[in-house]
């Protein structure tokens, strides 16, 4: 069955069609929807940004491990780990403030 959809075409040098692939693969797409997109005036996506924002994600989730650990520290009554607990308590106050810090810059990518 044919399709229905319009072609266009456009010419273009070989150092711009080298830009145009490497920015539609750097956007994750195709070389036909990185021009439709562009031409539409719509957003391409950044794959740049989507790796920044999961490595983000992922410091944040090892933050919160780490705040879990001390958390069962402060949990213990007994033992030589007893005598940590205000400065567990410090470090947990400043685990709980870079994930915010961090909450802030994942949302700002």
């Amino acid at each position: 069955m044919p399709t229905k959809k319009m072609a266009l075409y456009s010419c273009v040098s070989p150092e711009e069609h080298a830009t145009i692939s490497a920015n539609a693969k750097q956007a994750g797409l195709s070389q036909s929807t990185y021009i439709k997109r562009i031409c539409l005036g719509q957003p391409t996506p950044s794959l740049e940004k989507q790796h920044t924002r999961r490595d983000l994600l992922r410091i944040n989730a090892d933050l919160g491990r780490l705040g879990g650990l001390f958390k069962l520290c402060l949990s213990e009554k007994q033992g030589p780990l007893v005598a940590l607990h205000q400065e567990v308590r410090r470090i947990l106050r400043e685990i709980e403030m870079r994930q915010l810090e961090l909450t802030a810059a994942i949302t700002r990518v």
